[in-house]
């Protein structure tokens, strides 16, 4: 059985943490939206290390 990956995000609005699977994020250069205070800026910008980034831009 396969598992996917996850990768980390932090608001970069109102700082809230959560994670997601790369393949339920838009790619890394487009616009993306906290769930939580809707703030709206590159989904890259969300990504809670840089490590995180690169597995989002390897998954998708």
């Amino acid at each position: 059985m396969a598992h996917e990956a996850y990768v980390q995000l932090t608001c970069p609005e109102c700082q809230k943490h959560w994670e997601s699977t790369p393949s339920d994020l838009p790619k890394h250069d487009q616009n993306f939206s906290c769930p939580n205070c809707h703030a709206t800026r590159r989904t890259a910008e969300f990504m809670r290390t840089d490590r995180d980034l690169e597995n989002l831009k390897n998954l998708q």
